[in-house]
């Protein structure tokens, strides 16, 4: 458990965050708190306060709009995220990218491992980037450790689209961005992808822009 000297300064920054009215401000890619690892969660916030912070990481996820939210992209250097995926999207895109809904999860502590030796790669955006999309190969499988919110355990087998979400949002609190793992001449501008990348899977892309999958 953290000492009392070592909660009070995130606590403070929390309060001070959820002082304002609206979604939280989202920390763009430059500042360093999305370079470190962040501090594992040990009881920094009381669950009150915790409560209150998961409210408003998901209230700033639906209004980014975005699938997922680590507590460092507001600022707070903590091992704490948030994801949710409605999947709004074409049967052709939800069967190829294993792209289906995923209710609300709190992660806290995560870590995830690969299972199997299957890769998938996509195009893949970040609300610290915001404007942008790369190709981004992942495990196509991984089982994720952690607890959630109440302090449960949590050991699960993810697919799909939302093993890749589990893998983004985790890899947030490593201090690691989506364009460390990219393949970066893929990376496009969202008015190129809406123009000319749309397709459900990003082999156009790569013939285009000289890429390999």
């Amino acid at each position: 458990m953290a000492s009392s000297s070592d909660l009070t300064p995130l606590r403070d920054l929390v309060e001070q965050l959820l002082s304002r009215t609206g979604p939280l401000p989202i920390v763009a890619a430059g500042d360093p708190v999305l370079r470190r690892a962040a501090e594992p969660f040990d009881g920094q916030l009381d669950p009150s306060l915790l409560a209150r912070f998961v409210a408003a990481l998901r209230d700033t996820m639906h209004a980014a709009p975005g699938v997922g939210l680590a507590a460092p992209q507001v600022g707070v250097p903590l091992r704490l995220a948030v994801i949710e995926d409605p999947a709004p999207v074409p049967d052709e895109i939800r069967e190829v990218r294993g792209r289906v809904p995923l209710p609300f999860r709190v992660l806290v502590n995560p870590v995830y491992e690969p299972v199997g030796a299957a890769r998938a790669a996509f195009f893949e955006g970040c609300l610290s980037v915001p404007g942008w999309q790369a190709v981004v190969a992942r495990p196509a499988e991984v089982r994720l450790l952690a607890q959630d919110e109440h302090g449960s355990p949590v050991d699960e087998v993810f697919t799909g689209w939302p093993a890749r979400i589990v893998q983004h949002e985790t890899d947030h609190l490593d201090g690691m961005l989506y364009l460390d793992r990219a393949e970066l001449r893929s990376l496009s501008s969202n008015e190129a992808m809406a123009e000319r990348w749309t397709q459900p899977t990003p082999a156009e892309a790569a013939k285009g822009l000289g890429f390999p999958l």
